[in-house]
């Protein structure tokens, strides 16, 4: 109780444009964590095969990662809560035609929409939290607000399925049907996080406490920063790369290798996601005993012989909690991530940090979707999947020696 309530203690510390903002982001993440789980279904439902859920989140990462270098200079010119309402106005839009669309074609061009408009709000987010906190409470406050975005991404992929498996059998819908009404309320529910956003006031920048030593500790030199954003990038890269070989597709893993119903798969992917949240608040402990480096490296390295035993189990059981063990300790580090990042670039290229981390992740992801599912097509639903896995994890532990060598034996802001 104690420690929920020191939790509740930093949330309330919080100024109204980070509350607000947190909330709309709860919102749009439940509308987002219905499609996650349920979009790849619906393409399965409309007779597909594998290879056009390839196309579509490839397309849609790819979109994404062109656009979000050109999204932070936006950004950066004409304020965050612009970009942020622009992009969440258009989303809207490319979400519900994908939900009532049919044509291949269409599908994988209005993915494209999506993935560009998307970029413009996921590019501003941690840019906006660090210009309206300080540095002592980004590490809490980061934590957090993952945290909130992955307990919002439960209700909607829980909700999604559970309410697709309900219209089916309890008012008789067609499961191409089911899931259509799904994925249009799902839009909705992101709709609504439009209006705490027009609450939104003008970013006033947070006071740092130690002007002067934070001056020192970061210098503005442009040499300096772009090295520490390219160096990170690649370490985001790999781990990006080995995620969308295998990420992208956990909903079809469950169905196709195990059978597995809708309400099933919403459910293992939603405890995965509360495993996340909760493995998220505590990570600041982490790192208030090992440091930040060295708490993000432990989670992902511990993460990975779990992926391996999710990636070659022939149980169902067995591949669940492998799956839930290796999803909370590999996101647990996002928060960790995102923190020590903004620590190490100077306040002007923060932005750019960002947009390059996330520019780079998405190139992973939209690489990797053929070769994933060209893999499961090619060797089936075990050996396709036991391949994939393995690679991911391969890129895993070369991403985090990586990082470790790079960061971990330096001092933050030394770089």
């Amino acid at each position: 109780m104690q420690w929920l309530q020191n939790w509740k203690t930093k949330i309330a510390s919080f100024n109204k444009n980070i509350r607000l903002f947190m909330l709309a982001n709860i919102l749009i993440q439940i509308g987002m964590g219905v499609f996650s789980v349920m979009y790849n279904l619906y393409i399965k439902e409309l007779g597909f095969p594998e290879t056009v859920n390839g196309s579509v989140i490839s397309m849609t990462s790819l979109a994404t990662a062109i656009m979000l270098i050109p999204a932070g200079f936006l950004s950066d010119r004409f304020g965050r809560k612009g970009m942020i309402i622009l992009g969440t106005i258009v989303t809207v839009f490319t979400l519900f035609y994908r939900s009532i669309e049919v044509s291949e074609h269409s599908l994988v061009y209005a993915a494209f929409f999506t993935g560009l408009f998307m970029a413009l709000v996921q590019v501003s987010g941690v840019p906006f939290l660090a210009e309206n906190s300080n540095a002592s409470e980004r590490m809490h406050l980061f934590s957090i607000h993952f945290s909130l975005m992955t307990i919002a991404s439960v209700v909607g992929s829980l909700g999604g399925g559970i309410i697709a498996d309900a219209l089916h059998v309890y008012v008789a819908m067609s499961i191409l049907d089911s899931i259509k009404w799904v994925l249009i309320l799902g839009t909705i529910i992101f709709a609504f996080g439009l209006y705490p956003l027009f609450k939104l006031k003008p970013t006033v920048k947070a006071k740092e406490i130690e002007t002067k030593k934070v001056e020192k500790e970061l210098p503005s030199n442009f040499k300096r920063n772009i090295t520490i954003i390219v160096l990170f990038g690649f370490a985001n890269l790999l781990i990006g790369t080995g995620s969308g070989l295998v990420i992208p597709y956990l909903n079809l893993y469950f169905s196709n290798r195990f059978d597995a119903s809708n309400s099933y798969v919403g459910l293992i992917l939603s405890l995965g996601s509360a495993m996340t949240a909760v493995a998220m608040l505590m990570g600041p402990a982490l790192v208030k005993k090992v440091g930040q480096v060295r708490a993000l490296v432990i989670f992902q390295l511990l993460s990975i012989p779990f992926l391996f035993l999710t990636g070659y189990t022939t149980s169902l059981v067995v591949a669940s909690i492998g799956f839930l063990l290796r999803q909370a300790l590999m996101n647990a580090g996002n928060p960790i991530q995102s923190a020590i990042a903004m620590d190490l670039v100077h306040d002007k290229y923060k932005g750019l940090a960002n947009s390059v981390n996330q520019m780079v992740f998405n190139l992973g992801w939209a690489t990797m979707g053929p070769v994933s599912t060209g893999l499961v097509m090619a060797y089936g639903f075990y050996w396709g999947y036991a391949y994939t896995f393995t690679i991911t994890g391969i890129l895993y532990i070369i991403a985090s020696t990586y990082f470790y060598i790079l960061f971990g034996r330096k001092k933050i802001g030394t770089v």
